[in-house]
């Protein structure tokens, strides 16, 4: 004979089933904002999540499946990870941020100082301000602040080696040897992301190197970068700033995202107010 089950006794499975399907949603999703987040390591994911290692792997295979992560040897990476905006890109992007970050930034030069300026949109927006002082030494790699520095009264000290297209500055073994040879008061870097903990994520190795040495040959290193940053590691290739130094953003961070900055004892964080600002002529939006 053929018994059909109860609908007290048929229900409650489907609810629990979906209940634990819910559950494994939701601790997925989590996964992939801590991958993009920088966290790529089975056992530190695990522990933040407070499963088991197997249950984390079990995870990554399904979203591997699904294409949304990249396994690698102990962990995972964002699949995309590696496309990079030219600087012309990003020009108009956050730009009252930039400019917000560029103007308390440029609060800590003085006459007679010695600056490296990295390459990028944020950092680029110093070099029209510095142009007002007299007696500086401004040591770069940015082929796109040239045009402006030529014209200042003071040194500059332009880093040969190669060109890296997307970001219009140089790199690589000339870079390098060259700032082996240089010391500065200061250091203004630029990040396509950056993570408590971790340093400045870049789209490519040599682009780290610089910045390492930059940080490592500078009395005081500075980080400029607006809030969509914080937290954020878009590419694979990191920048550690061993010696510490000053994160300046904008009002747009929340306090999750600022949390774990101030909570490392090396970090310092400014934070400014980014109001409207009058954008140059022809700058997009």
């Amino acid at each position: 004979m053929r018994h059909s089950a109860s609908p007290s006794s048929a229900v409650p499975a489907p609810a629990a089933s979906s209940g634990a399907r819910g559950a494994t949603r939701v601790r997925r999703e989590r996964i992939v904002a801590m991958v993009q987040s920088g966290e790529t390591a089975v056992e530190s994911l695990s522990a933040m999540l407070a499963v088991s290692p197997s249950t984390i792997r079990r995870d990554l295979a399904e979203l591997r499946r699904d294409g949304r992560i990249t396994r690698t040897y102990g962990g995972a990476l964002l699949t995309g990870h590696g496309h990079e905006t030219t600087v012309d890109e990003r020009d108009g992007q956050a730009w009252e941020q930039k400019h917000a970050i560029a103007r308390r930034a440029l609060e800590l030069v003085a006459d007679g100082d010695t600056v490296f300026l990295d390459g990028g949109t944020t950092v680029g927006q110093l070099v029209p301000g510095l142009t007002s002082f007299r007696n500086l030494t401004v040591i770069t790699n940015s082929l796109t602040e040239l045009p402006t520095l030529m014209e200042a009264p003071f040194t500059v000290i332009f880093l040969g080696g190669e060109l890296r297209r997307p970001s219009q500055s140089t790199v690589g073994p000339l870079s390098e040897e060259a700032l082996r040879r240089v010391s500065a008061d200061h250091a203004f870097l630029g990040a396509d992301g950056i993570v408590a903990g971790r340093g400045i994520c870049e789209a490519d190795l040599t682009q780290t190197i610089i910045k390492e040495s930059m940080s490592r040959n500078a009395l005081r290193t500075h980080v400029l970068a607006d809030s969509s940053k914080l937290g954020n590691a878009p590419f694979t290739a990191w920048a550690v700033l061993s010696g510490g130094y000053t994160l300046i953003t904008d009002d747009g961070a929340t306090a999750e995202q600022l949390r774990p900055f101030d909570q490392d004892a090396g970090v310092e964080v400014v934070i400014v107010p980014a109001g409207p600002a009058k954008r140059p002529a022809g700058l997009s939006t």
